[in-house]
């Protein structure tokens, strides 16, 4: 597997003086599943945005394919999901902003269509296609802002927050979408509860904005106190199960507990 984003020593101040990341190394191999974690604060947006291309790094640089540090030369093989769903949904239906994507890169429109009936299926929008983005709720503007991210079917996916604003059951319909993914997926989160299904390496950004630690899902989600001194607590499962299990492995998913009370039954 290649590399399809390198990022070697970045760092942005804002105009206000304050610095958002600070000298930051990664690199994600395509068909990686990533998840980048780090209290409120730490710069993981900030990260996201020039990871993307959106805005450019005040130190350091982003590589992309081992091809190219010009953000804009694979601007439809990286696909950007942002906090705020309203940055996508500027159109007079919401089918039209899902189709604004593959309109922008030549797709074919009856590609296009099918596309927008498939997104639509997956999560639910047949109802909301023909309405205004303005009234919709902030859950069903998530779900739409995905769909017109996953539209074009960009290689590489850098998600922040994807769950904020959902439902439980419109959660798992994402979650489904974005494990099936065939490419790349970095996800962005403070929270730590749905890492274990989505993610196989966590990258944990500290407080000041810094790479504090890059490994597995297990080394670093059950890893109390390394978590604790950059403002962040373990899963719930992890906690529920650090005061039950004196030896082995630590749940860390529903089906992780299942299967150890299964097993302790036996």
């Amino acid at each position: 597997m290649g590399l399809v984003i390198e990022a070697q020593n970045l760092t942005h101040n804002y105009p206000d003086g304050s610095t958002a990341i600070r000298d930051v190394t990664l690199s994600i191999e395509d068909g990686e599943q990533v998840a980048v974690i780090g209290a409120n604060g730490s710069g993981k947006s900030t990260l996201q945005l020039v990871l993307g291309g959106l805005i450019a790094p005040s130190a350091g640089t982003v590589r992309y394919f081992e091809e190219t540090e010009n953000a804009e030369a694979v601007r439809d093989r990286v696909g950007v999901l942002l906090q705020d769903p309203n940055d996508y949904l500027f159109n007079t239906t919401i089918r039209e902003d899902i189709e604004y994507g593959p309109a922008q890169l030549g797709i074919p429109q009856q590609a296009a269509t099918q596309r927008v009936e498939e997104l639509a299926t997956d999560l639910c929008l047949h109802d909301l296609l023909d309405r205004p983005p303005f009234r919709l709720s902030g859950g069903e503007k998530q779900r739409a802002a995905i769909a017109s991210v996953l539209a074009f079917e960009p290689e590489v996916l850098l998600l922040d927050e994807p769950f904020g604003a959902v439902d439980a059951h419109y959660r798992e319909r994402i979650r489904k979408l974005v494990t099936n993914h065939k490419g790349t997926v970095v996800l962005f989160t403070p929270s730590l509860e749905h890492i274990p299904e989505l993610a196989k390496r966590v990258i944990l950004i500290g407080k000041d904005g810094s790479t504090v630690a890059d490994g597995t899902v297990r080394d670093i989600l059950t890893n109390k106190s390394l978590l604790a001194e950059n403002g962040l607590r373990p899963p719930a499962m992890v906690q529920l199960f650090e005061g039950i299990l004196d030896q082995g492995e630590l749940p860390l998913t529903i089906e992780d507990a299942r299967q150890y009370l299964l097993n302790e039954r036996e």
